[in-house]
């Protein structure tokens, strides 16, 4: 694997915040398993940190004491540093992602754009759907304002996503949400806008989102990709419910450190990673930047970014130290950021500091 190289904006400040290559996978057989704050948590305060003891121990005993968390991959420069599962289905068992669906689809845009079925992030919209202008300002929403969350449109997260999904048609009623700011604007987390995203993808390139995933993430990094849901229509969900196993979500994580490469194969364009690592918006809750599918933070005084879904799923990736850090934790319970993200924040921030 190429030496790693510093890929984030070096300008980024705010103090707030794979597997192995004869490991298992599920395969497409298989059953789909249904930012930096101080150092705080009163259960990670109370770990005593002997000086004798190795990495994995340490790591082991931070996480054990957190409830909710299935499993845990730590990885460096190539190496594991920490593979453990405390629930769930195991390190090689598909676990629902949740939102990290949204960092995996940024991705997948990439590609998209290298290979000329995209323009650019700057591709309108509406047109990309083959729809007619609205004659207000949906006709100015681009790719990369899905992207980075920045449509103007009324949110289809949180007390909104019910009505959304129980809709006849997911797309439609995206886009007819009112406008709330203006598209480039203010951050506005949404994961319906991501849902328009994936059906963009499957109309440029003819093909379903579910095939170009396998195709363009997962035969490139030998992992599996099971069948997630779909909306009424028949597209499948962008932005939400993929399925990876613990490593498998490790090893994209690697990948991307890798500048995009996997075995020597250009899996992800290194210059579209960094683009994604571009600051766009702030997240009112955690504080942390957002650029093209990633939150940007620091983590153990290091620059970092991460994907993160409901109930504590996280991908989070450091690039200066060649890190990576797979979280998948109980879908059903929710991880608010002054509560059990903010213990993963403070465990993924010890890691830093240990390795």
């Amino acid at each position: 694997m190429k030496k790693n190289k510093p890929l984030l904006p070096t300008g980024l400040s705010e103090p707030i915040g794979t597997g192995p290559k004869g490991a298992r996978y599920l395969t497409r057989r298989g059953a789909m398993g249904l930012s930096l704050s101080a150092l705080t948590s009163p259960a990670l305060l109370s770990m005593p940190v002997a000086a004798q003891e190795g990495e994995g121990d340490g790591i082991g005993a931070l996480a054990g004491e957190l409830d909710q968390l299935h499993a845990i991959v730590v990885r460096r420069n190539g190496e594991a540093v920490f593979e453990r599962a405390f629930a769930g289905g195991g390190l090689d068992a598909a676990a629902n992602v949740k939102s990290v669906s949204k960092t995996l689809l940024a991705l997948l845009t990439g590609v998209a754009i290298e290979r000329g079925a995209l323009a650019g992030p700057e591709v309108r919209v509406l047109s990309a759907l083959g729809r007619p202008a609205t004659g207000d300002a949906r006709d100015a929403i681009t790719v990369g304002d899905l992207l980075s969350m920045r449509t103007g449109l009324a949110s289809t997260s949180g007390g909104a996503y019910g009505a959304w999904v129980a809709s006849p048609d997911w797309i439609d009623h995206v886009l007819t949400r009112d406008l709330v700011a203006r598209p480039g604007g203010r951050f506005i987390y949404s994961t319906g806008g991501w849902h328009v995203l994936g059906a963009v993808l499957a109309r440029v390139t003819g093909r379903d989102l579910l095939s170009l995933t396998r195709d363009w993430l997962g035969d490139p990094l030998g992992i599996d990709i099971a069948p997630w849901d779909r909306d009424p229509q028949g597209n499948y969900m962008g932005g939400n419910q993929m399925a990876l196993s613990p490593r498998a979500l490790a090893r994209v994580g690697e990948m991307v450190l890798a500048e995009g490469q996997w075995n020597g194969a250009q899996v992800i364009p290194a210059s579209w990673i960094s683009t994604s690592w571009e600051p766009r918006g702030r997240s009112q809750w955690s504080g942390d930047r957002y650029g093209y599918g990633w939150f940007l933070t620091r983590i153990g005084g290091q620059r970092a970014a991460y994907g993160r879904g409901y109930g504590g799923q996280i991908l989070a990736v450091v690039p200066d130290v060649g890190l990576t850090i797979a979280i998948t934790s109980d879908p059903t319970r929710p991880a608010r950021s002054a509560g059990y993200f903010g213990d993963l924040q403070n465990l993924m921030g010890s890691i830093v500091a240990r390795v």
